[in-house]
């Protein structure tokens, strides 16, 4: 298995990627202000319960491994 990089990203959303799905929600993309709200927006949705999510990744990545 590939070793990662202590500093390497585990998940990335860029402005392009909130842009591309505007386009498909909306038609078009979206202001700066209207990229500051949904990054606000999304920090804070990600981050409501972060604890439970980092919980559940881990423990399903050593499931099947003999601690």
């Amino acid at each position: 298995m590939e070793s990662m990089d202590k500093d390497e990203l585990i998940f990335k959303i860029t402005k392009e990627w909130v842009q591309q799905e505007s386009n498909d929600i909306i038609g078009r993309n979206l202001s700066d202000d209207e990229l500051y709200t949904v990054k606000k927006c999304i920090e804070w949705g990600l981050l409501t319960d972060i604890d439970t999510v980092f919980k559940a990744a881990i423990y399903e990545a050593i499931k099947d491994s003999k601690i």
